[in-house]
């Protein structure tokens, strides 16, 4: 095993710190994440059909993704804060229940996929704040980046 320089986290004495980025050069970079929220039938229904108590479940959720990957710095603690040039979130619904997608575009020296899946993040956990009262067993699952590009590191992209 190597030294704390494999660990970019931690300082010389072990200690957490905030890597720096400032000699990374900026370039554009893309992030597409995705998740789901499992729901019955009767809930799935009651959102395409516009009857659910709490009005369009799905505009308040796409607005709350978007919000959470503005804010993505304030909920990870060593993520910097970016300057985020687009961001995406679409909502789409199955048989099984609900897919979130989130995509976030940035030029700078860091990477966005943390904002794409915060961003997926806060929507799943908009549905079911939205939703629960209809049914609690909702299942949020599947949180995964689908793709990533830009960067030193390349290209990403997930196989199942």
């Amino acid at each position: 095993m190597g030294g704390l320089d494999e660990f970019p986290h931690l300082n010389p004495a072990g200690e957490v710190h905030m890597v720096s980025v400032s000699n990374k050069e900026d370039t554009l970079r893309r992030a597409k994440a995705e998740g789901r929220i499992l729901a019955p039938g009767d809930v799935l229904e009651s959102v395409r059909r516009g009857m659910t108590k709490k009005g369009d479940v799905l505009a308040v959720a796409r607005v709350a993704g978007i919000m959470g990957a503005k804010r993505t710095a304030e909920w990870i603690p060593l993520c910097h804060p970016i300057a985020l040039t687009g961001i995406r979130v679409g909502i789409d619904i199955d048989d099984e229940g609900f897919v979130v997608t989130a995509e976030t575009e940035t030029r700078a020296g860091t990477g966005v996929e943390m904002e794409a899946m915060t961003a997926v993040s806060a929507a799943l956990l908009t549905l079911y704040d939205m939703l629960k009262a209809q049914h609690r067993g909702l299942v949020l699952t599947k949180i995964h980046l689908v793709e990533k590009t830009g960067g030193k590191s390349g290209d990403y992209f997930f196989a199942e």
